[in-house]
């Protein structure tokens, strides 16, 4: 980025302002980032647990492969889900609260007994595979919050504060220059002035003669 400035007083005042506003907000930005990695760890974590459950439930849903062509799948359907809100670093992000499953009815003495578990093993399922994409979607929103935070922590960090310092040292300098440079012609000037006196001082007066009259 570059930083555009003139050589005097206001743009010095300008600049000093901007640093010190991006050194105060550093902190913050980096509290927030390292909150926001520790929430991905823990979302990235949960994630693979779900994961991990999903394979474990499909298993046994593998295992009961040859009942399933005498079960009604349509039996077991997903009404909906209930949602709300946190802030999470910041971050406003969704909640889970309820997963809703229905359940046709059926003929409890007609349907094999092994029915029931079919039901359990669906609604299952059902209930971790949505819970898994719920982390997944919450995990995409909280990773690209943190690397935006990143990438603010090291516009920040390693190149505007870098870049206004620069700044400021330069117009220090230049107007340090200016100053010894003024200085140094008053210095000059006086000097000359002073010379210019002494010589004035030391010129010799001509007296003129007056003629004496009778």
């Amino acid at each position: 980025m570059a930083i555009k400035y003139q050589f005097n007083k206001t743009s010095l005042q300008a600049l000093e302002k901007n640093l010190k506003m991006r050194q105060r907000t550093l902190p913050i930005i980096k509290s927030k980032e390292t909150a926001l990695r520790l929430e991905v760890k823990k979302c990235k974590e949960e994630a693979d647990i779900l994961e991990e459950k999903l394979k474990q439930q499909i298993a046994g849903y593998e295992s009961m492969y040859a009942l399933w062509g005498e079960f009604d799948a349509s039996l077991v359907s997903l009404e909906g889900v209930q949602l709300d809100s946190k802030k999470i670093a910041g971050v406003n992000v969704p909640i889970l609260v309820n997963i809703s499953l229905s359940v046709k009815p059926f003929g409890l003495f007609s349907a094999p007994k092994w029915y029931f578990d079919g039901i359990n093993l669906l609604q299952g399922l059902a209930k971790t595979a949505v819970e898994r994409e719920f982390v997944l979607a919450k995990l995409n929103l909280l990773d690209r919050a943190r690397r935006k935070t990143t990438q603010k922590v090291n516009l920040f960090e390693k190149v505007q504060i870098p870049g206004f310092q620069e700044a400021i040292r330069k117009i220090k300098r230049f107007m340090e220059d200016e100053e010894n440079l003024s200085k140094s012609s008053q210095k000059i000037l006086k000097s000359l002035q002073a010379k210019r006196a002494q010589n004035v001082e030391s010129e010799p007066y001509e007296i003129e003669e007056v003629e004496a009259y009778d």
